[in-house]
């Protein structure tokens, strides 16, 4: 991908630029915002659901604390686990997708039977399930978990655009070279794919934090440290945000960075899906 067709792109389109613009925000924030509250976040008994101020843009929650020092600080462990198991779908739909494709036959049976059953088993009952009988602690395992029902569609997506591509001719000039079918599959078929499997993994970044949120608001996965999922638990459940408006800013804080995170994926996704694709750029 050449940088200056993405810039050019980027600078024809406000909704790009502002993808844009929002997804290295929430970068910024997730380096950042740590490193302000080193300490953890003070709190103060005289300022419970302090309304919006110069020292609380977004006002503070039950116990004093900044609702805005909290977005900074949630937003590190938030987006490692969703970059975490956006990469571990990513690999793993790939991989699985690859052999599925290419090979055909008695594995392409096999993986799609099983990918069919990810499929369809209800995702977020079945990470209940499993969060509740195994213990989840730290982001890796939070990320392997969320991957375990994020694959099969990324794997079922791969295998389409691999069933399409073994057909093209330089395949073809592959095989009557007898290269062997790992190579064909990973050094011939698997470049053209990139862009395709890029914008997919900035989608599944987005995917996974809901999973994690939700989980995390659920009270299934035991509480490690200030994330989205955290708050809005603790807005219920302290705060009772649902019968009173003192902690509306608590509450729709990490609602509104959930929001803005989608916005921002799915605006630069179009940017980059225009740069991949001619016909889009030209049109």
């Amino acid at each position: 991908m050449k940088i200056e067709t993405l810039w050019i792109t980027l600078r024809k389109r406000p909704s790009y630029m502002l993808g844009a613009v929002i997804l290295l925000g929430f970068a910024v924030m997730a380096i950042v915002g740590p490193m302000l509250y080193p300490h953890g976040i003070p709190s103060n008994p005289n300022e419970l659901y302090a309304p919006p101020s110069w020292q609380h843009p977004l006002g503070t929650d039950y116990a004093g604390r900044g609702v805005l020092a909290q977005i900074l600080v949630g937003s590190r462990y938030v987006l490692e686990v969703a970059a975490l198991a956006a990469l571990f779908t990513m690999v793993v739909g790939v991989v699985l997708g690859l052999l599925s494709g290419y090979l055909g036959g008695v594995v392409d049976v096999v993986l799609m039977r099983l990918t069919d059953f990810i499929l369809t088993v209800p995702s977020y009952p079945l990470l209940i399930i499993i969060a509740s009988v195994v213990s989840i602690s730290g982001p890796v395992p939070m990320a392997l978990l969320l991957t375990l029902n994020s694959w099969g569609g990324m794997a079922r997506a791969i295998r389409s655009q691999v069933l399409s591509l073994k057909q093209q001719d330089y395949i073809e000039a592959a095989r009557s070279l007898e290269l062997g079918p790992a190579h064909i599959a990973f050094r011939e078929i698997l470049p053209m794919m990139m862009p395709y499997i890029l914008m997919h993994l900035i989608l599944a970044v987005t995917s996974a934090v809901y999973g994690e949120v939700g989980l995390f608001f659920l009270g299934i996965v035991p509480i490690q440290s200030t994330n989205w999922g955290v708050m809005l638990n603790f807005a219920y459940s302290e705060a009772g945000a649902i019968y009173s408006t003192s902690s509306v800013f608590y509450l729709m804080a990490p609602l509104a960075a959930i929001i803005l995170l989608q916005m921002g994926a799915v605006n630069f996704t179009n940017a980059l899906d225009e740069v991949f694709n001619p016909q889009l750029r030209e049109g």
